[in-house]
């Protein structure tokens, strides 16, 4: 709306991108980080303080007052893994940082108690194999900007920087394999395999038809009583896992599991937590994977750290959520006449974030198919996502979107 209350249109700029498809260039490159590695614990910590911190003022004030917990840094421990158990020496350290509404009318809020209940609750919520003698928790959460409180608390969900967010979809057969390595790994061999850790780290690749996946796979060492046991299992967990991940493909897929082994050098991926922060692996937040759960050198990304934006104003979490739903939603709505889509939207600082200086949506399509067929459709749809920006926070906070 303007300022004489007329609705303004949306600048959504749709065109045919001339390209060619993924699955027909010659390589393709593509990583996930597992919910255990350090980057990736730094995303969910932060992640989890800012809900715990959007719930409080929700509950106080009915509202979400500015944050940003964006910052965590991950300090690795040091630790001496062996066969059969080994110890930790040093704890983990994880440093809270970023700003946050600690006051309200002269009353001092519990924040730093919530961020770090929130923070150790995730923490052993996702590590199965650590314990709180293992890790520390400081907090150094600190007031907001003024000027971007400002911009917050006028109510108007004005953007709150000048950023922009990408999304693209589908996911190609390598995308997928590479996605679902990790949580296949995590979600259904770790039951079946207890020497299996939660720091898993997948690396793809696709040379014409050919995918290979490279995987860091820390295994817990009470579990692994000597050198035979740990060969075994990494080769059961390899072919289970060739076994999962052929289904969702015809090329030739190969595997290798924890390739800086070194079994005549006594050399193998042994962790006492199944984490590899506990022996000096360091990991901050936005140093992992994008929004849509991977890293993709082979197609458009943005940059910005997701975990611990506020889930109202901050575009650098918003944008990047509704431009990957924009672009599954125009593929849907091609039924197979869109071959790909590619949103990119660009905010402006202090102006509404539901209308951003430009939402621009790039279509490949099939062979034969005009180029303008679906441009209404596509535009209606970003207009809807971008009208409903409102009520995303809801599905942030209850923890159904994720955001790495």
């Amino acid at each position: 709306m303007n300022s004489k209350g007329f609705k303004m249109e949306r600048n959504i700029k749709i065109e045919k991108l001339y390209s060619v498809p993924i699955e027909n260039q010659e390589v393709e490159l593509v990583e996930r980080k597992g919910i255990g590695h350090p980057d990736s614990i730094a995303d969910g910590i932060s992640e989890s303080v800012s809900r715990a911190l959007s719930k409080m003022y929700i509950e106080k004030y009915g509202r979400i007052l500015h944050h940003n917990t964006d910052e965590t840094q991950i300090v690795g421990g040091q630790s001496s893994p062996k066969f059969g158990g080994g110890d930790v020496l040093e704890p983990i350290y994880i440093l809270l940082v970023g700003r946050a509404t600690t006051t309200v009318n002269g009353e001092r809020l519990p924040y730093r108690r919530v961020a770090m209940k929130a923070a150790e609750e995730y923490l052993l919520s996702v590590c199965n194999h650590l314990s709180l003698d293992q890790f520390t928790i400081d907090c150094k959460i600190g007031q907001g900007s003024v000027d971007l409180r400002g911009v917050y608390e006028s109510q108007k969900l004005l953007s709150n920087d000048t950023s922009f967010g990408v999304g693209y979809a589908p996911f190609s057969e390598t995308e997928t394999i590479v996605y679902k390595a990790e949580r296949y790994i995590n979600e259904v061999l770790s039951k079946q395999y207890k020497e299996i850790g939660e720091d898993v780290k997948v690396m793809g690749y696709r040379i014409k038809d050919k995918i290979n996946l490279t995987i860091a796979l820390a295994f817990v060492d009470k579990y692994v009583p000597d050198k035979d046991h740990y060969i075994s299992a990494k080769e059961e967990i390899k072919e289970k896992l060739l076994d999962y991940l052929s289904k969702f493909t015809k090329r030739e897929l190969s595997i290798e599991i924890n390739t800086a082994d070194n079994y005549k050098e006594g050399i193998y991926y042994l962790t006492v937590t199944g984490l590899s922060m506990e022996n000096g692996d360091d990991g901050s937040v936005g140093r992992g994977n994008r929004v849509n759960g991977l890293i993709t050198p082979s197609r458009p990304m943005s940059l910005e750290a997701a975990a611990g934006k506020n889930s109202v104003t901050h575009v650098g979490k918003l944008y990047n959520l509704i431009s990957n739903e924009i672009a599954k939603k125009c593929i849907e709505e091609g039924k197979g006449d869109i071959k790909e889509a590619y949103v990119k939207i660009l905010s402006q600082i202090g102006k509404p974030i539901d209308y951003p200086q430009i939402a621009y949506i790039q279509l490949l399509m099939a062979d034969g198919v005009p180029e303008s067929k679906y441009y209404s459709n596509c535009q209606a749809i970003a207009n809807d996502e971008l009208e409903n920006m409102k009520n995303i926070y809801k599905k942030v906070i209850e923890g159904k979107l994720s955001v790495f």
